[in-house]
């Protein structure tokens, strides 16, 4: 995996997180999703670092980073936090400004970096995601039934952890075939890890808490993102199912938004990576 990349363990303050960096050229920091770690972005991150430095983390929680310990308010693993540990791993590789790319959960920090961090976020990519605020404000009884996963991790009363740890597989799926065998066996590892599984819904309950908080704050106060904004959504996912026109719900967050669709599932790094690499290539070129 990520041919001519480094893997390193790298201090972000509260946290140390697993990084794989390569290429060169401007910088560009790949957020992933739940429940997957860095390693979903193999087969697009070589395609972007023949003109780019690309960076990968591991999320707070997720595969090889730090787990930190909950809290009351669940506020140690808000997209604030996160968007926190970006600049701080920004910082330590040197670079100044860097686009800021997420999928699924990773979406969510990838813009709260350029809400709360907007000096330090040169363009924005969300793949396959609308605000957190925007989604619980329209969420009806078709959402729910969709998405149930998202109240059923952040509930407290009748933890999943239980759940999921008496069969990961069966949980959460994903195969060597579908994934590349390398980060089907990195995954694996994780989802595996009580302490990984018990993280990820603690980022399900921050995003009932106080990740929603931040987002609604922000639209009251009027707050925007001010960088360019990419929205890219898989056809074969519920983007437009879900939410109508998912594109117009970035633009009341951005002026600049491009928005387009790729045939693809919800995995969109590992079943489209040629189509998702070239529409990032184009986006971070223009």
């Amino acid at each position: 995996m990520f041919p001519g990349f480094t893997l390193d363990e790298i201090d972000v303050g509260p946290v140390r997180l697993r990084v794989r960096h390569g290429g060169s050229g401007s910088p560009v920091v790949l957020l992933h999703g739940h429940p997957r770690t860095h390693a979903t972005w193999h087969r697009v991150a070589p395609l972007l670092a023949e003109r780019h430095t690309v960076i990968c983390p591991d999320l707070r929680g997720y595969g090889g980073s730090t787990k930190p310990a909950e809290t009351a308010d669940h506020s140690a693993y808000a997209k604030r936090a996160m968007a926190r540990d970006v600049v701080a791993l920004l910082d330590a590789l040197g670079h100044e400004r860097a686009a800021v790319v997420g999928h699924d959960r990773g979406a969510y920090a990838a813009m709260r970096t350029a809400l709360d961090h907007p000096d330090r976020v040169s363009r924005l990519g969300v793949l396959d995601g609308v605000p957190i605020g925007a989604a619980l404000a329209d969420c009806d009884a078709r959402f729910a039934a969709r998405w149930w996963h998202w109240f059923f991790l952040a509930q407290t009363d009748k933890p999943a952890e239980r759940v999921i740890n008496a069969d990961p597989d069966a949980w959460y799926g994903g195969s060597p075939a579908e994934m590349g065998e390398e980060a089907y066996a990195d995954y694996s590892r994780a989802i595996h890890d009580p302490a990984t599984v018990h993280a990820m819904c603690e980022d399900y309950r921050a995003g009932l808490g106080p990740d929603r908080a931040a987002d609604d704050a922000d639209r009251a106060a009027g707050r925007r993102i001010g960088c360019p904004v990419l929205f890219v959504w898989a056809e074969r996912d519920d983007m437009v199912e879900l939410h109508g026109d998912p594109a117009a719900i970035w633009r009341e967050w951005a002026d600049d938004v491009r928005a387009m669709s790729i045939d693809s599932g919800h995995h969109m790094a590992e079943e489209a990576p040629e189509p998702l690499a070239a529409v990032l290539a184009d986006f971070l070129a223009d």
